[in-house]
């Protein structure tokens, strides 16, 4: 039976959203962030002890455990948590608690990553945490494989290698690097391109400071000497491989001719940190 065209069908009600992914809740995350800053250390203290009991490294790991490299706004998402965490606990070092969870955390992480090294002979070779560990830890390396001299592997030359490599290929790391004004800047909601002056910039402060080195400066440095680089780390999976597309075979974990680094999220409470990893040698 027709209906008249007096009576509108009345809307369905829409299907509720589906439950968002485990992410931490971005308000009261940016609201106890922002209480941080308070000259009241009783407010600072009770921010840090919510920040820390919203548990954001564990967060991030399960966002970029199940987030593609495409997807720069989840990933934004697990850096501002980390960021979070670690900020959280510069305020919280008077706290036994705290102390102790961290400590576990670390020691956690060290043991599965020595786990790691010792299925594949491989031993840690420690790095000064200076801001310039990713670069000291690959030139360890290639000195180790002959690809570079001794007098040649060091942070200030790949440094330079990297920054120069980014610079000259950037359609192929600008959607890496979210500008200062999009998802990076402060209370920003959305993912940014770097404008050309922002990559600029980057680069130069890849080359000429202490900038920590991640993810671009690694894809970076195995493409520009054409060699796979292996990182391994507490989380999953254990061994991250980066594979150069010229490279004339499919890297894997018992590939010697890789570079072999450690990546510590929580190592001595320095924060992110990265070692070199060399063979045992036999006794």
């Amino acid at each position: 039976m027709a209906r008249s065209k007096g009576n509108k069908a009345k809307a369905s009600p829409l299907p509720p959203p589906p439950p968002p992914m485990d992410t931490p809740d971005d308000d009261l995350m940016n609201d106890l962030l922002a209480q941080l800053d308070s000259r009241d250390q009783n407010v600072q203290m009770e921010s840090a002890q919510v920040l820390n009991e919203m548990n954001l490294n564990e967060k991030a790991d399960k966002i970029e455990a199940t987030t593609s490299k495409q997807d720069s706004k989840s990933r934004f998402k697990a850096r501002q948590a980390r960021r979070a965490a670690a900020l959280a606990q510069n305020y919280s070092q008077d706290d036994p608690e705290v102390q102790a969870r961290l400590a576990k955390e670390a020691q956690d992480e060290t043991d599965a990553i020595k786990r790691v090294c010792k299925e594949l002979s491989l031993e840690i070779q420690e790095i000064n945490p200076d801001g310039h560990c990713l670069f000291s830890a690959v030139a360890d390396q290639l000195t180790l494989l002959g690809i570079l001299p001794p007098e040649q592997a060091n942070y200030v030359n790949l440094r330079i290698v990297a920054a120069n490599f980014i610079q000259s290929h950037p359609d192929d790391f600008l959607p890496f690097l979210p500008s200062s004004v999009g998802e990076d800047g402060a209370g920003a909601l959305d993912a940014g391109l770097m404008s050309p002056k922002e990559f600029e910039d980057y680069c130069k402060s890849v080359r000429e400071t202490a900038i920590w080195g991640g993810e671009p400066e690694i894809v970076a440095l195995t493409r520009a000497f054409n060699v796979p680089i292996h990182v391994v780390q507490g989380g999953q999976p254990p061994v991250v491989i980066h594979n150069p597309p010229d490279y004339p075979r499919e890297s894997n974990v018992y590939d010697d001719a890789a570079v072999r680094i450690s990546y510590h999220r929580r190592l001595y409470g320095l924060g992110e940190h990265y070692n070199s990893l060399r063979k045992v040698k036999p006794s």
